[in-house]
């Protein structure tokens, strides 16, 4: 590698982009294209088999032992309520309560080993979006801080080129946010700097933090009258990467007010300026109806909402496979947003009736629309949350009439799908009880690598901070057996 890496973006601010007349969707300008195009250095060329990556993250925490690892031997306070059925996988059994996916499963894989310290929200979150163990120095649990470790959508965003003239990473429907209105770290780009913080597209008002798969399937975990609910899903806001960091929640900018704005001043500019071929692309891309359809989810045909499910779960996950279309790199889709998979209480009714459905239904639509299309090759789908949950069941009554699961770091199931993934296949597994791993244990660092490698990012490769310090990408290697 040589001093300068040159993987990332060029170092922009937005004033930069504003008078080069190239900001909205873009980011940069889109003169700075060709060298993106040709970034990577003499022996490093792209190698990885996909060209885009689908990151699903079940904020809360997905309880394993209910969904992709079973105990059915286990004893009551432990299995739980609910029975595995076959997957088409011989040998390979889920929860009941994801049918659809069992019939797919020659589509995924799972590795069920991942394990990582911290049974903390805040830090589980920012491990998992992450990719890292060790929290940073300073880190605060409170609020993103600059010194956070970058998120997996930043780094995959500033080190792989910009396809189409589009952002290379997206985060929607909208960021994580504790519904009192404390901001999850782990989701920006920290270290890096805000300038490449992903792209956060938002669909629902933060004045409304209501859980889960809105408006259909959408809930309270305890049940409380006065929580806010959401009831719209619009396409969307989209947050400048500068505006979005420590505190600026509320500087979001409307996309079709965006586009409008910037063709009438590309158009004021073209009289007066010559434009080069770049700038003339920008103006393409702005007022391309194929951009403004692929945002606008909640009028796409009936036959397809109806597959992907009429929700925040299902618009989100068709969202994401039109972005994918379009050539975005990397796309984080948040099914829910803080705690919505923190079954503390009232697990089972709220998993098997809430949860369960809409995921099952739109993360099959998904696998059945990119396999069909010939796109699932080269679109890795990585499915995980902050942590799993507790082997035993507990019952919390001051705050639920129903026992669940509470927070554990120790071990929980990853999902993979797509991006060479062999389907079928099973790596690693946890103990008895699902407790710990039993063999083959995997770490935050191997599945962020795993992500790295599918997007050809080379593992010499390298990001420097504003000091010209190099920070390494990789700190584990991929997990062996999916690919």
């Amino acid at each position: 590698m040589s001093a300068k890496m040159s993987w990332g973006h060029p170092a922009l601010s937005r004033r930069t982009a504003l008078q080069a007349g190239a900001v909205g969707l873009l980011g940069l300008g889109t003169n700075h294209l060709d060298a993106l195009r040709t970034a990577a250095a003499p022996g490093h060329e792209l190698v990885g088999t996909a060209k885009s990556v689908i990151y699903v993250f079940l904020s809360g925490g997905l309880a394993q032992q209910d969904s992709f690892d079973l105990k059915p031997d286990a004893p009551d306070n432990i299995r739980g309520e609910f029975h595995p059925i076959s997957t088409r996988t011989p040998g390979l059994q889920i929860c009941e309560h994801l049918p659809q996916l069992a019939q797919r499963s020659h589509l995924w894989s799972l590795c069920r080993s991942l394990t990582h310290p911290s049974n903390d929200h805040s830090l589980g979150h920012h491990i998992m979006l992450t990719g890292r163990s060790e929290a940073p120095v300073g880190f605060n649990p409170s609020k993103p801080g600059p010194l956070d470790w970058p998120s997996i959508a930043s780094v995959g965003g500033a080190m792989t080129p910009s396809r189409n003239n589009l952002p290379p990473a997206v985060v929607l429907p909208d960021r994580l946010v504790h519904y009192s209105a404390r901001v999850l770290p782990g989701q920006f780009a920290g270290l890096m700097g805000s300038r490449r913080d992903p792209w956060f597209i938002e669909l629902s008002p933060f004045s409304s933090l209501g859980y889960g798969a809105y408006p259909e399937y959408e809930f309270d975990h305890q049940e409380r009258p006065n929580m806010p609910r959401r009831n719209k899903f619009e396409a969307p806001n989209l947050s400048l990467p500068e505006g979005v960091s420590f505190g600026r929640l509320d500087r979001r900018v409307d996309l079709v007010h965006l586009i409008d704005q910037q063709r009438i001043e590309l158009d004021r500019g073209g009289s007066t300026t010559s434009f080069d071929r770049h700038r003339q692309t920008v103006l393409s891309l702005l007022t391309d109806a194929k951009m403004r359809q692929a945002f606008d989810v909640t009028k796409a045909p009936d036959a397809d909402q109806d597959r992907y499910g009429r929700n925040s779960f299902g618009w989100s996950l068709l969202m994401a496979k039109r972005l994918v279309e379009v050539g975005v790199n990397l796309i984080q889709v948040n099914l829910g947003n803080n705690e919505t998979w923190d079954t503390h209480g009232e697990a089972f009714p709220h998993l098997k009736d809430l949860l369960f459905p809409p995921t099952d239904k739109a993360l099959s639509a998904l696998l059945d629309d990119l396999s069909q299309s010939g796109l699932l090759d080269s679109t890795l789908i990585v499915m995980a949350g902050e942590f799993g949950r507790t082997p035993k069941i507990t019952h919390l009554p001051q705050h639920y009439k129903l026992p669940g699961r509470d927070h554990w770091g120790a071990v929980q199931t990853v999902f993979f799908a797509g991006g060479g993934v062999k389907g079928g296949r099973v790596i690693g597994s946890s103990d008895k009880i699902g407790g710990y791993p039993a063999t083959d244990p995997q770490r935050p660092e191997n599945m962020a690598a795993t992500i790295y490698s599918a997007l050809g990012i080379p593992d010499t490769a390298a990001w420097r901070d504003d000091l010209d310090r190099p920070h390494h990408i990789y700190h584990a290697e991929p997990i062996r057996g999916l690919i």
